[in-house]
């Protein structure tokens, strides 16, 4: 039955991959990456649109320290189930995400468009880092962006992370879309839903101030074999810290 449902899958998408795929390429004119000369100390030189990742103050991710307990507004999480739609875009695993879901923070709508998964994580906490962070991108009707992200600490196995690396595509560039199999993202959020919050960047080119960031305050666990097998795609693929440069970071209360 599985085999049947993938295999239908495969069919319907076959074009769509196709297209992703193109995309990846025509992405890469101006190639990135995590080390050597197109490491995150370059990236700032490979095109004038990546100006920002050395130029810009307000960079992310960061060391979460010193944070400062506000009235923050809770998080309206309104995550419905999707289909489970799995991107190897070449930089990391990402789920795109069906319409329809959103989160309200700080009282704005902002819609869920895809999670990714970057590891180690790439916002440390007073100086500690996490084998893995997942962020949940979200974008409102007037274009700004918010994530939430979400640390992993080594522990028990994650049943929705084992079901996305089950149907990671083993090529670049390629998305797989697994009619029947559903995902909710609501199932990457720890039960506490205290957060941080502070005023970053896209942590990848084009590096892109002016996000909303509100990390969570409490980490969820990931099996140690499941990071290997996130490691078998990706050994490494975060971003160092950034300078704070006074930006004042919060914590709801």
């Amino acid at each position: 039955m599985l085999s049947a449902m993938i295999a239908i899958s495969s069919l319907l998408i076959s074009t769509s991959a196709m297209a992703s795929s193109d995309k990846h390429d025509k992405g890469h004119s101006a190639h990135w990456s995590y080390d050597g000369s197109t490491g995150p100390s370059h990236w700032g030189d490979l095109k004038k649109e990546y100006a920002a990742c050395k130029e810009g103050k307000s960079q992310s991710p960061i060391d979460i320290t010193g944070a400062v307990k506000a009235d923050l507004q809770a998080i309206e999480l309104n995550y419905s189930d999707s289909t489970l739609k799995v991107l190897n875009n070449g930089h990391a695993i990402q789920v795109n995400y069906g319409e329809g879901s959103y989160a309200v923070i700080g009282g704005k709508r902002y819609d869920l468009l895809q999670f990714h998964f970057h590891g180690p994580s790439e916002n440390t906490i007073d100086g500690k880092g996490y084998p893995l962070e997942a962020h949940l991108v979200h974008k409102s009707e007037d274009g700004e962006l918010a994530v939430i992200g979400v640390v992993f600490k080594e522990g028990k196995k994650n049943s929705l992370i084992q079901k996305i690396w089950d149907y990671i595509p083993n090529k670049a560039g390629h998305e797989m879309t697994y009619l029947g199999l559903n995902v909710n993202a609501k199932d990457l959020l720890p039960a506490d839903k205290t957060y941080y919050h502070f005023s970053g960047s896209l942590t990848t080119p084009p590096c892109s101030e002016g996000v909303s960031w509100n990390v969570m305050t409490t980490p969820i666990e990931v099996s140690s074999q499941q990071m290997r097998r996130f490691s078998s795609f990706y050994k490494m693929n975060a971003r160092p810290v950034q300078a704070l440069n006074e930006r004042v970071i919060q914590v709801s209360k």
